[in-house]
């Protein structure tokens, strides 16, 4: 076995091991392009390949640096190793030789998938049996899961004309962001909701801006976005509200914005990833888990 640092070339190679090794999942070129292209942390010492004794390419591990405060946070972005090579050590080679690069970069906690704002799933799905054995045999600890859930799109009514009559009254207005939005978007989602501040770049950069935005004198106070990360599998979010303006019936308005783009795009169901308020979602949309995905991590001493 050998393994060398991916490069452009070797594309095909790793599409086609995680393609074939994710076998719960639904990857396409686009997509594995956008998690490895469009990383703004991609780095070669971090993305591997293994290769058999006979020079196929069997193994692909992508691990990334974030600054996350003043602190560098590693995340294992995603690992794959073809069925019939498994348990012959090529993951644990892989993972060893990020792990020992990352520890080089002043990394002292490892957490897996959850590569936050460019990720493909928030966590390990406890049905790759094999990868929950594999990280916990490596020394990483569960420490919370979460879900993502499947809202149908075909049978529900997305119009909000009514809701947003109401909330008119209060002085509160609600529409699809502008150019003109996008300074005072970056602005506002700096003060209360800085992690989301790549995923609200590119939703400004869709056609037209997958983000709606609710106002109260003139001043943003909620928003809500879609088709940011994971781009054309439906994927919903982020979205968030003002503190103040909590408990006012705008974030359910904001989703069925986002959910009724979705529709009119021609997506049959839409995914809301890794969701705390189960119950929100249910009361809005009716949504329904879908998967559930266990959260590792790992300190590096």
């Amino acid at each position: 076995m050998k393994i060398v640092k991916y490069s452009p070339g070797q594309f095909k190679a790793a599409y086609r091991i995680c393609k074939m090794g994710m076998e719960l999942d639904k990857i396409t070129e686009d997509l594995l392009k956008q998690k490895i292209d469009d990383d703004p942390d991609f780095a070669p010492d971090l993305t591997l390949l293994a290769y058999s004794d006979s020079n196929k390419p069997v193994g692909f591990i992508m691990g990334v640096v974030r600054k996350r405060g003043k602190e560098k946070t590693g995340y294992v972005k995603l690992l794959a190793v073809l069925k019939e090579h498994r348990r012959k050590g090529i993951a644990t080679a892989l993972y060893s030789q990020v792990e020992q690069e990352m520890k080089s970069r002043g990394v002292k906690l490892v957490r897996v998938y959850e590569s936050y704002p460019n990720y493909f799933m928030p966590g390990v799905d406890p049905f790759y049996t094999e990868a929950v054995c594999f990280f916990e045999r490596n020394g990483f600890v569960k420490f919370n899961d979460c879900a993502n859930l499947k809202a149908d799109l075909v049978h529900q009514d997305f119009n909000t004309s009514k809701e947003e009559r109401k909330l008119r009254q209060h002085g509160i207005t609600v529409s699809r962001a502008g150019k003109k939005d996008f300074q005072p978007m970056l602005n506002w989602i700096r003060r209360h909701f800085a992690a989301w501040e790549w995923e609200i770049r590119a939703a400004f950069e869709n056609k037209p801006v997958s983000l709606h935005i609710a106002k109260k004198d003139g001043r943003i106070i909620a928003f809500s976005a879609h088709e940011t990360n994971n781009k054309g599998t439906g994927w919903f979010g982020p979205m968030g509200t003002g503190k103040a303006a909590r408990g006012k019936g705008i974030g359910g308005i904001l989703l069925k914005r986002c959910l009724n783009d979705l529709k009119k795009a021609g997506f049959k169901s839409s995914v809301i990833p890794w969701v705390g308020p189960i119950p929100f979602y249910m009361h809005y949309v009716n949504s329904k888990v879908e998967r559930v995905f266990w959260r590792y991590e790992k300190k590096l001493s």
